[in-house]
């Protein structure tokens, strides 16, 4: 009777000592859905900054290698969204090839599971005209926020972007296109 009140005894210890985020022997457990999050933010906040680089090394394939085919570009708000992956690379290589020496400074990813979000300081110089705008020869400088969606397989769904395009256009002498 003693070694079967010893043995339930020791098995409600054990039960009780072993639940999610308890501690068994002084050894704190932790969450497997709490190490898969850490593991997805970590994965796709080294996806969106790898993204960024590519931007600053103006290649549109860097830039859109972890893209999804149905990957939509929002930009600003300030044009029509550009859907699709062969839509994105043909507007991107347009856009980076009008650029040089661009550098994004103070870099900052922020993750929260399916979206990551860069700050960033930018600069750069447009070497050539840009879709009708005369930009050749001039500098820019602007802050902006990138935000970038994912889907579950890592892949870049959705891109947006938080910067005062006026800015931008206002330091080239440019009149936005009307829309």
């Amino acid at each position: 009777m003693k070694k079967a009140i010893f043995i339930i005894g020791a098995a409600l210890f054990f039960l009780a000592s072993c639940n999610d985020g308890g501690t068994v022997a002084g050894v704190t457990t932790v969450d497997s859905t709490s190490i898969k999050k850490e593991e997805k933010d970590q994965r796709n906040k080294a996806t969106a900054l790898a993204s960024i680089d590519g931007f600053q090394k103006l290649d549109a394939n860097v830039v859109l290698k972890d893209a999804d085919a149905s990957i939509v570009d929002y930009s600003d708000g300030g044009m029509a969204p550009v859907k699709g992956l062969d839509s994105n690379k043909a507007m991107l290589s347009q856009y980076l090839g009008a650029l040089d020496h661009v550098k994004g400074s103070n870099l900052m990813a922020i993750s929260d599971g399916d979206v990551v979000m860069i700050y960033g300081e930018w600069e750069g110089k447009f070497k050539s005209d840009f879709m009708g705008m005369k930009t050749a020869g001039k500098s820019y400088k602007f802050k902006d926020v990138d935000i970038f969606k994912f889907n579950d397989a890592g892949k870049i769904v959705e891109h947006r972007s938080v910067q005062n395009s006026q800015t931008v256009m206002a330091q080239m002498g440019i009149t936005p296109p009307k829309q």
